[in-house]
């Protein structure tokens, strides 16, 4: 994906010479690449299932994070039960 990127913004610019217009729409480019490119993609490895795509170290280390994020969740909810036992009873009776 970012060879197509650069080879596009590469015509762009080569094609800007005399259209000034194209120098504007291979910076819209690089921009929105680095905006949502890079993102977009690191995203959609992640949320893949993990058998069809990615090495075996990048699918444990996303999972690793998803179970530090769980556990940092639950932690949270606890010390709210805790600290706050009058809402938690009322949010569950609204459940």
């Amino acid at each position: 994906m970012g060879t197509l990127i650069i080879s596009a913004t590469a015509i762009l610019v080569v094609l800007g010479f005399s259209n000034h217009v194209l120098w504007l729409a291979a910076i819209a480019l690089l921009f929105l690449y680095v905006r949502h490119g890079r993102t977009g993609s690191a995203a959609s490895t992640s949320a893949a299932p993990s058998g069809t795509s990615g090495s075996p170290a990048r699918t444990d280390s996303s999972y690793r994070a998803y179970r530090q994020r769980r556990d940092q969740q639950a932690k949270w909810e606890r010390r709210y039960r805790r600290e706050r036992p009058l809402e938690a009873r009322r949010q569950n009776r609204r459940q």
